[in-house]
């Protein structure tokens, strides 16, 4: 917490090039993204997932028991959605960009703190409202805050570099939910929803920018839990 305070008063004291951002305006910011959040393509895309998390619901316990999986390949998931990291690696990326005098890489920092702020919250208000158990016991269930963090950055990505990095970006943070079903932290609709948060929280942040809409359904198969995106044209 205090480095972080340190961070924070060395990035403010850095000069800043012509049209950055100031690093109080990240948070002042902040109420402008939300009311983005209340854009159409936003609202369909949190009400699809929604909705398809409520489906759902009835299935939880028995798709994460069809899902369990131990496999050391999901090992790294823990660490992939982490959200002290995504936050930190737009903190290293605008503070870069102020010492550098790069308004666009300045511009991406704060896109990516706003994004995680954003998603965080929301996030993290679901969680102590539900109050839902997890699979392993567990508290705070739902909403997936690993896969909501990995998917805010993935969505802000793609919104600013289009999809040649968004897919890649897309499937790390796929990957990221996947693992969270897998090692039983989080049921399937934890993850459904924490993506659409996820999601919504980085178009939010990027409001403004041309970009494709991104819905997200799930696919359910005896065996298995699967994420599919459907890419359309809503602006913006």
């Amino acid at each position: 917490m205090i480095r972080t305070l340190v961070l924070a008063l060395a990035v403010a004291a850095c000069p800043a090039a012509a049209g950055a951002q100031s690093f109080a305006s990240i948070f002042t910011q902040l109420p402008s993204d939300f009311r983005h959040l209340a854009q159409p393509s936003n609202l369909l895309i949190l009400g699809s997932t929604g909705a398809s998390s409520l489906a759902l619901h009835p299935e939880d316990e028995s798709i994460a028991l069809k899902t369990k999986d131990p496999d050391q390949f999901y090992s790294a998931g823990d660490l992939l959605g982490q959200g002290a990291i995504h936050a930190a690696a737009g903190l290293a990326i605008y503070v870069g960009g102020r010492i550098g005098h790069n308004e666009r890489a300045g511009q991406l920092g704060v896109d990516l703190l706003q994004g995680q702020i954003v998603s965080g919250l929301i996030t993290n208000g679901l969680k102590f409202a539900a109050n839902r158990t997890r699979p392993d016991g567990a508290k705070y269930s739902f909403p997936s805050g690993h896969t909501s963090s990995a998917f805010a950055t993935a969505s802000v990505l793609q919104r600013r570099f289009g999809w040649k990095v968004g897919v890649p970006s897309y499937v790390v943070a796929s990957y990221v939910g996947a693992s969270r079903v897998a090692t039983s932290h989080h049921f399937v609709t934890d993850v459904l929803f924490g993506a659409g948060i996820g999601i919504a929280a980085g178009r939010a942040t990027t409001f403004g920018l041309h970009g494709a809409s991104v819905t997200v359904t799930p696919a359910i198969t005896r065996n298995s839990a699967t994420l599919n995106f459907t890419v359309g044209h809503l602006e913006p």
